[in-house]
């Protein structure tokens, strides 16, 4: 589980405890971004 949350003009990921993972220009990039983080750490 994964939070997506809105900062301003960008969004920020976090991991289910709230430690921030990776900022992102938007929603959409924001998941492409965590499916590759997923796939990685795999």
């Amino acid at each position: 589980m994964y939070i997506i949350q809105r900062d301003r003009e960008h969004v920020q990921v976090y991991d289910c405890s709230g430690k921030f993972l990776f900022s992102a220009d938007n929603e959409k990039e924001a998941w492409e971004e965590l499916e590759e983080y997923a796939n990685s750490a795999a």
